[in-house]
């Protein structure tokens, strides 16, 4: 099949929710993929931060291969091997306990309801503080808990008891505290506002605002989870620890997968019967889950992404002084923006035409996202034709 059949067919029998590329990927083995013309790209996009291990990691293919001729689906009725295998490692690293399901929204949606069931039964609190600019899932809820009205337009009525602040203004966000407060939800990065990194005293001063007042801290780990920052979870560069964590993207090596961590303090108020998901915890996507976990571990690939991230952030720094449209270059490991002065999805085409995938975000700011296994010689290819669209870029503008 090409390109203008698998068009024809999109157009004609899927919904029009998404404004597709125009390439029918066929091929990915690292941080490289193939199109069905056989024309090879780098992937810095990386399925929008879900291919952590790269395209078909040889480890995670033999896990899902082993599970699919063993057992594929039991339903949380029944205990599975990977299911366990995977809860013991993020419970012992987190120290808390897990609830299973299939995206990132969804975990937000486990967070939120968990959230209000403690605070149910603590003054009945229901009030959750998020951030403008923030980004939660596609629900009805988590787009409410989204600080972004282009997500919520058309949707209303949204979700009661939902209040925003400022990203990296503590004072707009203590304003906004009252009695029904239950829960501050936040990610460390904003990824789809613009890599939007939250400063130390920010983020700390969340924490202290809600052990002040009995409010639970929830960190959406949806994007930055899973080494995607150079350390396990985003949360560890700032020193504090969330009652609540919610993962997704990474964790399955590519295939869907959420989860909703909570310390055991707050996980006993989820009882039998109070939440749900029938394919959380499915066997073969856990099997990858738990492949991705232990090659992180065994590769030293959080190492390897703070070592990268360091190199592309330095060699795409310089843009700032040689490009008078590059307005900041900002991340932490390999989740990098380049906010520009100027539209940014012109530089996603022209990258794409010179073989390299990313991705704009927030309107004018590249995102960066390749796999935690990217090497240095990758790196320095990004680099250069990157460097080469923005020459061009700079000499249309004069």
């Amino acid at each position: 099949m090409d390109y203008k059949q698998a068009k024809a067919i999109d157009e004609q029998y899927i919904i029009g929710t998404y404004k597709r590329q125009p390439l029918l990927l066929v091929k990915g083995k690292g941080a490289q993929v193939w199109d069905s013309t056989g024309k090879k790209y780098l992937d810095f996009f990386s399925g929008l931060a879900v291919n952590n291990l790269g395209n078909s990691h040889p480890a995670v293919v033999k896990a899902i291969k082993l599970q699919v001729g063993t057992i594929m689906h039991t339903s949380n009725i029944y205990l599975t091997e990977p299911m366990l295998g995977v809860a013991k490692i993020l419970g012992e690293y987190f120290g808390g306990k897990a609830f299973f399901c299939n995206s990132g929204a969804e975990a937000n949606e486990a967070a939120i309801k968990l959230a209000r069931r403690w605070g149910s039964k603590n003054g009945g609190k229901y009030e959750i503080i998020t951030m403008y600019n923030s980004f939660h899932g596609r629900t009805v809820t988590t787009i409410t808990a989204t600080g972004q009205l282009k997500y919520q337009k058309g949707f209303e009525p949204l979700t009661p008891g939902f209040k925003y602040g400022q990203f990296n203004d503590l004072g707009s966000i203590q304003k906004l505290v009252t009695k029904k407060t239950c829960a501050i939800m936040v990610e460390a990065i904003q990824g789809e506002g613009g890599v939007n990194i939250g400063e130390i005293s920010f983020i700390k001063g969340l924490q202290e605002i809600c052990d002040d007042n009995n409010i639970l801290l929830i960190f959406d780990e949806v994007q930055t989870g899973i080494g995607r920052t150079g350390k396990m979870f985003a949360y560890e560069h700032y020193d504090v620890k969330p009652d609540i964590m919610t993962l997704a993207k990474a964790l399955g090596g590519g295939l869907p997968i959420g989860v909703m961590m909570a310390t055991n303090e707050f996980a006993r108020f989820f009882e039998p019967g109070n939440h749900a998901s029938t394919f959380g915890g499915n066997p073969v996507t856990c099997a990858a889950a738990k492949a991705v976990l232990d090659t992180i571990k065994k590769d030293k690939l959080l190492a390897n992404a703070s070592a990268m991230g360091e190199l592309l952030l330095e060699k795409l720094t310089d843009f700032e002084t040689k490009y008078s449209f590059v307005k900041d270059v900002r991340g932490k490991g390999v989740m990098i923006g380049i906010e520009l002065e100027i539209e940014g999805a012109k530089i996603v085409e022209m990258a794409r035409e010179e073989g390299l995938l990313l991705n704009c975000t927030a309107d004018k700011v590249i995102r960066l996202l390749p796999p935690l296994t990217i090497t240095s010689k990758e790196v320095n290819a990004c680099v250069k034709i990157l460097d080469r669209i923005f020459g061009q870029v700079k000499r249309s503008i004069k």
